[in-house]
C-alpha cells in the first residue's frame, strides 16, 4: 500500500488508480514531469498547486484529452492507454470540469442522457425523466429530472454533471475548482454526496484552491510546483499555512488589506460612478438588474456581495458599457454615459475584469503579444498614426507579463495555451494599464491559487491608494471583508443595502443576500 495511504485500508490494498512517472511537455513548457499519484478507495484526495503547476495538465492525461510523453496509468492493478476520454470514463474515471459542459435547452434528464450507450433509441420523456429520479435517487444527488438546465441555480446544474457522469458508472470522479460558484450551503451538500460516494469504495480527486476546503473535505492531500510532485500527506497533519508554503514554495502572509499607507489617496467626496435606477435584462431578456442605484468613489473598493446569478454578470457589463442598460442613468466623472458603447468607457478611464476571462478578456487564438496589447493598439509606442509597430507592441507585452509576473515561453503562441491564473493575471495587469479613473473587477481571484489571490488583491489596493474607483464582484464573502471599505448586496437584480465593511454584521450580510433589505445606505468611511 502507498505511503500515507488512508489507514483503514487492509494492509495491500492496491490504489484504484495510480501514476506513475507522467512526464508532458509542450513547446517551451514543461507541464508534467515525472509525477506519481495514487488514488486509493474510499479517499477523497486532494490536489494542490499554483496555477500552472501542472494540475489540469496531469488530469487531462488521466481523463485521455492528453496523451503523456512518459509514464503509466495503472487502474485497478492493470495498465491503461486512454485514447480519448471515452476510453477514461468506460475504465470508471469521470471528470467534472469547472465550466460545465450541459445544453442549457435541454432538460435535466436529456443531458443525462445525451451520448450515453445506455440510452434507449425510443422513449418518451416521460420514461427519460423517470430513469433520471432512479438514478439519481440511488446515488443521493436531488435533481429535477423534468427542468431545463437553463432554469436551474449552479449549484443544480452542478449536481447534474456529477450525476451524468456518475450514472456512467464512474468510480473516480474528478472535480475542477467544484465549489469556485456554489453558495456555502451548496457547498456543504456536496460535501456530503462526495462522503457518501467514497464510503461505497470509490474515489474523489479534488482539485481546489480554497486550503480551508481541502483541510475539511480531503483524506490526502498531493501538491505540485512546476509540474512536478513535492509531496503528498495526510490532511489530518497539514494546516493551511503549510499547505500554502508547499505549494508556492514560500510563506505567504495575509493581511488585512483594508488598511492603507500614509501616502494613500483619499476617499472622494463626490462618486466618481453612479447607477441611478438602473434596469437591464439578461441574455434571455428577463429582467437581471432592477432600478439600481449605487455610488462607487474615488479611492475606495467597493464591494458587491451576492449568491450566483443575481445580476452580478448583467450589473459589470453595464458598468462598462458592454450591455445597454433599458432604463435609469450612468454617470462617469459627471458625465452621462446612459448611451455609452465600451470603446467610450474605456477612453474614459474605465478598466474592466471580466467574468469569463478567456471569452470576454481576451482573444483566445490571437497572440499573448497582441492580448496584452489589445487595448493600446490605437496609441503610442504601440501605434504611430496607422502604423503599426510590432518590436514596440512585443517590449510592452514583455513589461505587463513581468509586472503580472506571468512567465511566457512564446509571446507568439495562442494566449488560450496560458494557465487559467496566468490568463487572469494578464488581463488584470492589461486593464490596469487603462483604468485611470475606475476598475470594475468580477470575479478577479476565481481559480487563482492562495499566492496569486494574495497578489491579485494587492493589485487592486494599488489603484485604491492611487485614487481610482475600484468595483469587486465576489462570491468570497471573507475576500470581501478583507479588502473592501463597503460592501453592496445584490438579491434578483436589486441592492439590497450597502453596509460599512468596519462595522459590517457577516449575519446581516447574509441575510440581505437572502432578501431582507437593510435601510439607508451609509456613506463611504472617511467622509
Amino acid at each position: 500500500m502507498p505511503d500515507n495511504a488512508p489507514a483503514q485500508l487492509a494492509p495491500g490494498t492496491p490504489p484504484l488508480v495510480l501514476l506513475k512517472g507522467i512526464a508532458k511537455y509542450f513547446p517551451g513548457v514543461v507541464a508534467n514531469q515525472d509525477v506519481d499519484l495514487d488514488v486509493m478507495p474510499g479517499e477523497i484526495h486532494a490536489l494542490l498547486g499554483e496555477n500552472g503547476a501542472g494540475k489540469s495538465t496531469l488530469m487531462n492525461i488521466l481523463t485521455g484529452i492528453y496523451q503523456p510523453d512518459a509514464g503509466e496509468i495503472i487502474v485497478d492493478g492493470y495498465a491503461k492507454h486512454f485514447a480519448s476520454p471515452v476510453d477514461a470514463i468506460a475504465a470508471g474515471i469521470g471528470m467534472v470540469h469547472q465550466h460545465f459542459k450541459l445544453v442549457k435547452a435541454f432538460t435535466v434528464a436529456e443531458n443525462i442522457h445525451l451520448g450515453w450507450s445506455q440510452t434507449p433509441k425510443r422513449i418518451s420523456a416521460a420514461a427519460l425523466e423517470a430513469r433520471t429520479a432512479d438514478l439519481a435517487a440511488s446515488l443521493n444527488l436531488a435533481v429535477r429530472p423534468g427542468a431545463r438546465v437553463s432554469d436551474l441555480s449552479t449549484g443544480e446544474q452542478q449536481r447534474v454533471e456529477i450525476l451524468r457522469v456518475l450514472a456512467r458508472n464512474a468510480r473516480v470522479l474528478i472535480l475542477d475548482e467544484p465549489t469556485a460558484v456554489l453558495t456555502p450551503a451548496e457547498a456543504r451538500e456536496l460535501f456530503r454526496a462526495l462522503k457518501q460516494f467514497v464510503a461505497r469504495g470509490n474515489a474523489v480527486i479534488f482539485i481546489s484552491h480554497k486550503l480551508d476546503e481541502v483541510l475539511e473535505i480531503s483524506d490526502r492531500v498531493t501538491v505540485l510546483r512546476g509540474g512536478r510532485k513535492v509531496t503528498t500527506e495526510k490532511t489530518a497533519d497539514c494546516s493551511e499555512t503549510m499547505l500554502a508554503r508547499l505549494m508556492v514554495g514560500r510563506e505567504i502572509v495575509l493581511s488585512d488589506l483594508r488598511a492603507r499607507s500614509s501616502g494613500a489617496a483619499k476617499i472622494s467626496a463626490e462618486p466618481v460612478m453612479s447607477l441611478r435606477g438602473v434596469s437591464a435584462r439578461d441574455d434571455l431578456g428577463h429582467t437581471a438588474l432592477d432600478r439600481v442605484n449605487l455610488d462607487i468613489y474615488a479611492g475606495e473598493i467597493l464591494g458587491i456581495a451576492g449568491v450566483a446569478g443575481n445580476g452580478q454578470k448583467e450589473l459589470s457589463q453595464v458598468l462598462t458599457g458592454m450591455r445597454p442598460a433599458t432604463s435609469g442613468k450612468i454617470i462617469v466623472d459627471g458625465h452621462d454615459f446612459s448611451a455609452a458603447d465600451a470603446a467610450a468607457f474605456a477612453g474614459f478611464g474605465v478598466g474592466h475584469i471580466p467574468e469569463d476571462r478567456l471569452h470576454s478578456g481576451l482573444a483566445p487564438a490571437l497572440s499573448v503579444t497582441d492580448n496584452a496589447v489589445i487595448r493600446e493598439y490605437g496609441k503610442a509606442p504601440v501605434s504611430a498614426g496607422f502604423l503599426y509597430r510590432p518590436r514596440e507592441a512585443a517590449a510592452l507585452a514583455r513589461s505587463i507579463a513581468e509586472a503580472a509576473s506571468v512567465t511566457v515561453p512564446d509571446f507568439g503562441m495562442p494566449v488560450r495555451n496560458l494557465s487559467g491564473g496566468n490568463q487572469q493575471r494578464l488581463v488584470a495587469r492589461r486593464e490596469m494599464r487603462i483604468a485611470s479613473k475606475v476598475l470594475i473587477a468580477a470575479y478577479p481571484s476565481r481559480g487563482l491559487d492562495v499566492g496569486a489571490i494574495n497578489t491579485m488583491m494587492r493589485y487592486l489596493v494599488e489603484l485604491r491608494d492611487a485614487g481610482v474607483a475600484v468595483l469587486v464582484i465576489s462570491e468570497e464573502l471573507e475576500e470581501l471583508l478583507n479588502l473592501s471599505d463597503r460592501i453592496a448586496v445584490l438579491f434578483h437584480g436589486a441592492i439590497m443595502g450597502v453596509v460599512d465593511t468596519a462595522a459590517s454584521d457577516i449575519e446581516e450580510i447574509g441575510l440581505m443576500m437572502g432578501g431582507q433589505r437593510k435601510a439607508p445606505t451609509p456613506q463611504p468611511a472617511g467622509l
